[in-house]
């Protein structure tokens, strides 16, 4: 009679089943493990060296530092910067001392998240990686350069992996349910949106497999059809990290958009952002920045599109207000472009930064007093309006012996055509007075 308490070990998850034995079996990073690509001559190379695996998540990253430790017949020691400190370190150096000693065997010390480590955990590898006692594989989601010390960045080689594309996660689709699901029967729409759910993520196709094949096994089907697939999955987020690289990415796609007059390829931006969990303020607020910085004078009217946009969100919020936003995101991506003020501001700031203070010429200084007044204070003062064109051509605004500078040079762009034509006839104006 079979113990109904006997203890059975779980089976392993799909994708753990299904992770590949051989350098040849890797879907995907082709740029890297293809003849005479970099990894592949690493692994070729018969010589190990330490490294960085900078790749969003199920793209190879595991699978590769545990194929480089049988390649190499090395000790395969994994730590996870998430669960791990200094004493975790600690010990799995004493134990790549001791295999070393015991058996003469290399050790691979592999470390998962490893931007997740501070400075000082960082730190504790080097003496070891320096001496050679272990081959350094770190693995990371996030940009190395900010999250990585120098110290350690400078020790390793970076490899940068790329999401798998819709016809590399086919490929592993074929392969997963040829090998494990043989049983399972899946219309092209359901292939499909399996393949574009899992968004690049190799892992992630996996587990959506095996979680649809396990409600087909309870259910006693064998079809699944795209309906079925889709009514399994929960509704997930795609590859998204708040603050992370693809973050960064996604912003700086959607404001270079505007800058460069795309409005479809703006409003899909803000849209993979919104379906990526994105906060629309966040995006408001870079259309605010884009309006000034891209835009500006060319046609004032985008920052007060820009500004209705984040106040209709904050009123409405989601997703009545999305529409706000994406109403915003046309708009500045259709109007005329200038950088002039931002270039301006920049040059002002600049230009006080790198010079002496000068003190405000006496005409220009405010006399709300009889003592100010008497010392000369605004004495000698034109008074715009008193001038034909309410202009007092010839006058000087600048602190005495201050050259004046041209900080803002208007473009022929929108309305700024119409300013960059004004500006020019007060110039001839102040030529005039002074020639006069």
């Amino acid at each position: 009679m079979t113990d109904l308490f006997e203890k059975r070990a779980p089976a392993a998850p799909l994708a753990e089943r299904m992770r590949p034995e051989t350098l040849d079996d890797v879907v995907g990073q082709s740029h890297l493990l293809g003849a005479g690509k970099p990894l592949r001559l690493a692994f070729e190379s018969g010589r190990p060296h330490s490294m960085i695996l900078w790749g969003p998540p199920g793209t190879g990253k595991t699978t590769l530092a545990q194929l480089m430790a049988r390649v190499f017949d090395a000790e395969f020691i994994p730590l996870s910067a998430v669960m791990s400190g200094v004493r975790d370190i600690r010990e799995a150096i004493e134990h790549a001392r001791a295999t070393l000693q015991r058996s003469g065997r290399h050790t691979l010390l592999f470390v998962d998240e490893v931007h997740r480590f501070n400075k000082s955990q960082q730190d504790a590898f080097l003496p070891y990686v320096e001496q050679g006692l272990v081959t350094f594989i770190g693995a990371t989601t996030e940009n190395p350069s900010f999250e990585v010390n120098g110290a350690l960045l400078s020790r390793t080689q970076v490899y940068v992996l790329t999401a798998l594309s819709e016809e590399e996660l086919a490929v592993l689709f074929e392969r997963t349910h040829e090998q494990a699901l043989p049983h399972l029967h899946f219309t092209g729409d359901a292939r499909q949106l399996l393949i574009g759910y899992a968004d690049g993520d190799a892992r992630r196709l996996l587990n959506c497999m095996e979680q649809v094949g396990v409600a087909a096994e309870v259910d006693g089907i064998s079809e699944i059809s795209a309906d079925y697939a889709g009514n399994m999955l929960a509704r997930g987020r795609r590859r998204f990290d708040k603050g992370g690289d693809e973050f960064h990415d996604q912003i700086s796609a959607l404001h270079k958009s505007v800058r460069g007059s795309s409005p479809d390829a703006a409003l899909y931006w803000m849209c993979r952002m919104l379906d990526g969990g994105a906060d629309p303020l966040y995006i408001g607020r870079r259309l605010i920045r884009a309006a000034t910085e891209d835009i500006g004078l060319a046609d004032p009217r985008a920052l007060r599109v820009a500004m209705d946009a984040v106040e209709a969100y904050e009123r409405l919020g989601s997703p009545e207000g999305e529409l706000s936003l994406a109403q915003a995101v046309l708009y500045l991506a259709c109007a005329p472009k200038s950088n002039a003020a931002y270039l301006a501001y920049n040059k002002a700031r600049a230009c006080v930064a790198d010079n002496p203070s000068q003190p405000v010429p006496v005409h220009l200084r405010n006399a709300p007093t009889r003592l100010m007044k008497d010392l000369g204070h605004g004495h000698g003062y034109r008074y715009a309006h008193d001038y034909p064109e309410a202009y007092a051509a010839g006058e000087n605004y600048f602190p005495e012996g201050m050259r004046e500078i041209h900080f803002y040079r208007p473009t022929t762009h929108g309305l700024e055509a119409r300013i960059s034509e004004k500006l020019a006839y007060l110039r001839e104006l102040d030529t005039q007075a002074k020639d006069a």
